[in-house]
């Protein structure tokens, strides 16, 4: 049985202080249906408009220190985060629906992207000079400056840690912010981030939770200067029109179709299967980074289905504060239907489709669970292969030559990430170069091995824009240029 846990309440955090609303979001449990994990306060409008202009009101004194400065200020409020994050990540199992140990994980991988922003602060403040040069007789310094109020929109599936890869370095850039968690899961973000908001001064941090209705205020306000949006590439669309009402600057990150591509020498030795087995399903295939589509050289294909096929035969699906479950529900029954959808089209185009696992009974029996499949060998235009699954289900698909197989992969409307596998660097390289999008892995794919220090983002329809490392930073600053005349070289130039 899972454990019980007492209905979690979460306010809104304004302009340092807490504040409760009349309305309030009722946060549903995919694993059981009918069964409510707790409740998050619903903004009004009012409430967004007040949590902008604390934001901007906060913005000077912020903007007017050093990085330096803003860095020991956000190393103090960080500190401690750790001390509840088993309840968090109970929390967020519970609202999510994934499995107790991510949701762990979830909340560390946020810590560790603030503490690898704060790495970069001496690099925050330096810019360049321009010297003077033949026909130019000025000097410009070359600087950088923050936006303004940012705003923060994450959604459901690893919102803490999603966060973390654009929050901490809007905020060492200058930037004062407002956190948006996910509506449909809004609790262990918003406990999350107001135990660091808290530790900042007022209105440099706020946290605004409710229906999207009442959000437009964070997008198209003209005191918003910035809006980092991850999510899904309708919602990105939406939140660029309502941008371009005020010509606001956006970072989007978008979904994904991320292709695998394992060349002839590829190793499928267990420790690269448990890769590629996480690549795909951790999360209940909910990741934008998953790998969405395998491509596999014809002689090897046997090979790697009985590979995940093996992994596949001890999957566990339940509750995922239960200690054996392996995989938990979908997050949503909408995404639950749209899962069972194209597995079936998949049967009844007569492609090879293989479920595992048993769906749970009990309370659990009425929850957003789906049997992870494999599809072998899919007509390339079925929906498991065109679209971003969003679920426990993947195409595996063969190819006889590399140039068949870079082209399958670079046919979608996607570029989030991609992976080459073999044993040769040489071939890796030259795949991965071919490949049209963001970032690329060799011999692994997906968050596991995200280098936590280089810039992410997407091409194409997965969003523009780069989130972490210094180029992280850049997207949430502009630059000034301040040009001295040099009279020497003014004189010189007269003549």
């Amino acid at each position: 049985m899972a454990e019980t846990i007492e209905t979690v309440r979460t306010g809104l955090f304004i302009g340092g202080v807490q504040r409760e609303t009349v309305d309030v979001l009722e946060v549903a449990d995919p694993a059981k249906a009918g069964a409510v994990v707790g409740y998050a306060a619903s903004a009004t409008t009012a409430d967004v408009a007040d949590a902008v202009a604390a934001a901007k009101g906060a913005f000077p004194a912020w903007s007017a220190m050093s990085a330096v400065e803003r860095a020991a200020i956000m190393a103090e409020a960080i500190a401690g985060i750790a001390d509840e994050r088993d309840a968090d990540a109970a929390v967020l199992s519970r609202e999510n629906g994934k499995v107790r140990f991510e949701g762990w994980i979830d909340s560390l991988v946020f810590e560790i992207r603030w503490n690898l922003a704060l790495m970069l602060a001496g690099e925050v403040d330096t810019g360049k000079t321009l010297p003077v040069v033949p026909g130019i007789p000025v000097s410009t310094e070359v600087r950088y400056q923050a936006l303004g109020v940012v705003s923060v929109i994450v959604p459901f599936n690893w919102p803490i840690a999603i966060l973390g890869a654009a929050l901490p370095h809007a905020l060492l850039a200058g930037n004062t912010a407002i956190v948006k968690p996910p509506p449909s899961a809004p609790l262990a973000t918003t406990r999350v981030v107001q135990r660091i908001a808290e530790k900042l001064p007022a209105g440099v941090l706020n946290i605004v939770t409710g229906s999207d209705q009442n959000m437009a205020g964070l997008i198209d306000s003209p005191d918003i200067a910035k809006v980092c949006f991850t999510g899904s590439v309708n919602g990105g669309k939406r939140i660029m029109e309502m941008a371009s009402k005020s010509l606001t600057r956006l970072t989007l990150e978008l979904g994904g179709n991320d292709a695998a591509i394992f060349l002839e020498d590829a190793i499928l030795d267990d420790t690269h299967l448990d890769r590629l087995y996480a690549a795909i399903f951790d999360t209940t295939g909910q990741i934008c980074m998953n790998a969405k589509r395998v491509y596999v050289h014809s002689s090897r294909l046997d090979e790697l289905v009985q590979g995940l096929t093996a992994r596949l035969e001890k999957v566990q699906l339940g509750y995922g504060l239960d200690a054996d479950t392996t995989m938990g529900p979908l997050h949503s029954p909408v995404q639950k239907a749209f899962v069972d959808e194209i597995i079936q089209d998949a049967k009844d185009s007569g492609a090879e489709v293989r479920e595992f696992g048993q769906l749970p009974t009990g309370d659990l029996a009425g929850g957003n669970f789906v049997r992870p499949a494999l599809v072998i060998n899919p007509d390339p235009m079925l929906r498991v292969v065109t679209l971003e699954q969003f679920g426990p289900v993947i195409p595996i698909i063969p190819f006889t030559t590399e140039a068949d197989a870079v082209a399958s992969a670079n046919d979608t409307w996607a570029g989030l990430g991609g992976s080459v596998w073999t044993a040769s660097p040489e071939s890796a390289s030259r795949v991965g170069s071919q490949l049209a999008c963001g970032y690329v892995w060799v011999n692994d794919h997906g968050a596991t091995r995200l280098d936590l220090r280089a810039p992410f983002g997407g091409m194409k329809q997965s969003g523009f824009g780069r989130e972490q490392g210094i180029e992280g930073i850049r997207a949430f600053q502009d630059t000034r240029a301040i040009a001295t005349i040099d009279a020497a070289a003014l004189a010189a130039q007269a003549h």
